[in-house]
């Protein structure tokens, strides 16, 4: 167990003592040819970083009550027992067991005092220690630290440095080994990388030492606790109306769809959103490096890759797991991140009856997207003909929704494309709904806006009346065509 330590080692340290400065960013490297020189402006020293304060900070004296104290909670406590508990019941028994000690060692602190301490020790032993300020913030989509002193988030599309310390790089290990063991897997020297995840599915990434030269790397891509939907998309921004209702249809009627994006910029969020739009009565299976999609229909089948063990074997890849998929009777297939030869599998999945099939991939752009689908495939090793791989995507892909994070931190969409066909040997696409950047306002925040490019009758049409949809379709279409619309 995680507080299976003694004495004053087991103390955590989130913040620095009162009055002690945040470590100084390295400086940047000044070359000159003539030292003699050198601008005084040149040399002026860097600003601080701002910090953002997630906690108060807090005295010596405090640190060295709570480490006596965790000592004494170590001795005293039945860790197997402990073990066997709820988190609450767990929780309740720390807490009693800590004001029993406080009692005993005639220790005077403050009711808020006493709270805050007891809160601290809890999260020590049972939950992420200095990370549990962080996870319990909904508005922080990112969390980002880099070692023992240096932790960041993103607030708002913004990255903040915050206040928050460990008390050194190995309780950041320890707490990085909680969070892997929890879904069976392991990060340490042999394997100093790895993929997990939060229990409410957040996004975990660790690179350990001897690969992090400075301490170990967690990165938490954190979810909201209340998920998103299209039209909270609407109320942002990311879309407009009419291209929010296309985005239903789309999910409705079966289209197979490939969400392109960079990183961070809310692919999974959307694909999350489009989900929302599948018929119930449909049997859908997720194939996932770390388990995030949150579908909310009652038939849904999650699957998650699994690494090698420590002697090299035993590993699943995506390939693997979409490849079974195949043999589950799906009707749909959602592939978390197509990072590989998978991709190969995926289209195979789209062209032999799986329609309404879905996944993510890392692109900047519509075309680059179905160029990095061409590519992933290659370098799996299939040695087909260039004009080949292009007709089974044409023939695959209907549709692909481009997501991009703007300089200012917001999240767009920025294109629906259809996937249109061949032409000698270049595949030919069609842009439904484009997002053009018209200037910024005096805060620095990008104004653009979503305009429809004037097509009346995109490809799936006839899809869309074989599942009685052409009308909301077309009203779509015509409320985005017109200059008076919501999308204008």
């Amino acid at each position: 167990m995680f507080g299976r330590r003694s004495g004053t080692n087991a103390a955590q340290v989130v913040v620095p003592p009162s009055g002690a400065a945040a470590p100084k960013a390295p400086a940047a490297l000044l070359v000159h040819d003539d030292p003699a020189t050198r601008s005084p402006r040149v040399e002026a020293p860097r600003r601080p970083e701002p910090v953002a304060t997630v906690q108060e900070k807090k005295s010596e004296d405090y640190f060295r009550t709570k480490s006596m104290i965790f000592g004494a909670l170590i001795e005293a406590i039945d860790l197997p027992q402990l073990a066997r508990l709820d988190a609450e019941s767990a929780r309740e028994e720390i807490r009693d067991i800590v004001s029993e000690i406080i009692g005993l060692k005639n220790i005077v602190l403050s009711i808020a005092e006493q709270e805050e301490l007891l809160d601290d020790i809890c999260n020590d032993v049972l939950g992420y220690g200095p990370l549990e300020p962080l996870l319990a913030r909904d508005d922080i989509a990112d969390i980002m630290v880099n070692g023992a002193n240096r932790a960041f988030i993103e607030v708002g599309g913004k990255i903040q440095l915050t206040n928050v310390r460990f008390r050194d790089n190995q309780q950041l290990m320890n707490i990085c080994q909680r969070i892997v063991s929890q879904v069976g897997r392991r990060v340490d020297e042999a394997s100093p990388i790895c993929d997990a995840r939060l229990p409410d599915g957040s996004r975990v990434n660790i690179i350990a030492p001897p690969l992090a030269i400075d301490g170990p790397v967690l990165t938490i891509r954190k979810f909201k606790k209340d998920k998103l939907t299209l039209d909270q998309l609407v109320k942002f921004g990311a879309i407009s109306p009419e291209g929010a209702r296309i985005l239903q249809i789309i999910g409705r009627v079966r289209c197979n769809v490939v969400i392109s994006g960079g990183t961070g910029s809310g692919k999974t969020t959307l694909l999350n959103c489009l989900t929302r739009y599948i018929d119930e009565d449909e049997r859908i299976i997720t194939c996932e490096d770390a388990a995030e999609l949150q579908l909310q229909q009652a038939h849904v089948v999650r699957l998650e890759t699994r690494p090698a063990n420590m002697e090299g074997s035993g590993q699943v890849t995506m390939r693997d797991l979409v490849k079974n998929c195949l043999r589950m009777r799906p009707e749909r297939i959602i592939v978390g991140e197509v990072r590989g030869p998978e991709a190969f599998d995926l289209l195979q999945a789209m062209n032999t009856g799986h329609d309404g099939s879905m996944g993510t991939l890392h692109a900047n752009s519509p075309r680059e997207a179905l160029a990095r689908i061409e590519s992933m495939i290659t370098m799996g090793g299939f040695s087909l003909p260039s004009r080949t791989l292009r007709e089974m995507i044409c023939g695959s892909i209907d549709v692909i929704v481009q997501a991009t994070r703007l300089r200012d931190g917001s999240r767009r969409i920025t294109h629906i494309t259809e996937v249109m066909g061949m032409e000698g040997d270049v595949i030919i696409t069609q842009d439904l709904f484009l997002y053009d950047i018209q200037g910024e306002d005096v805060n620095g925040k990008l104004i653009g806006r979503h305009r429809s490019t004037g097509i009346g009758r995109p490809r799936f049409w006839e899809r869309a009346r074989y599942y009685g949809e052409e009308q909301a379709l077309a009203a779509a279409l015509d409320a985005a065509a017109d200059p008076g619309g919501g999308a204008l």
